[in-house]
């Protein structure tokens, strides 16, 4: 359980307050400075299927002990801004707005974000941020294609 707890938490900030704020800012930060050495989409890939994973389970071994859906577990948040800034260019004004469009989403949850924490256990923990991130993701592709910045 405590192996679990360390996951969910992100080794830990769950437990402070502002996690899930500190969680994506941390894994912004964390992209910024390994997204360079591992290339773009493939490895990706495979972190947010990895975390997504990791969420989905803990969540589930999680909620009997926590309730459903503590804040405590952060894990979401650092999926949620993997989606964000997958196929995106490792370049400043993306992990910020990425950053600000992700939390935007993931506190405001508009659209079908709300109804995806809807789902029973862990999916339900996971997928809002997901969703959120999806939507943040789009904001990001749109922005580039457009060309704005």
């Amino acid at each position: 359980m405590i192996f679990s707890k360390m996951i969910a938490t992100c080794g830990g900030i769950g437990n402070i307050k502002g996690g899930g704020t500190i969680a994506a800012i941390l894994y912004t930060i964390l992209w910024w400075l390994v997204r360079p050495s591992i290339g773009n989409t493939p490895v990706q890939v495979v972190v947010f299927l990895v975390l997504l994973a990791a969420g989905v389970f803990v969540s589930n071994r999680l909620e009997p002990v926590w309730g459903k859906d503590s804040n405590k577990i952060v894990i979401d948040e650092a999926a949620g801004m993997c989606c964000t800034l997958l196929f995106v260019p490792h370049q400043w004004p993306n992990a910020l707005i990425g950053l600000a469009a992700f939390r935007f989403f993931d506190i405001v949850k508009p659209l079908f974000i709300s109804s995806a924490e809807k789902l029973p256990g862990g999916w339900g923990v996971m997928a809002d941020d997901v969703a959120a991130g999806i939507c943040a993701n789009l904001v990001l592709q749109l922005i580039m294609v457009t060309n704005i910045l």
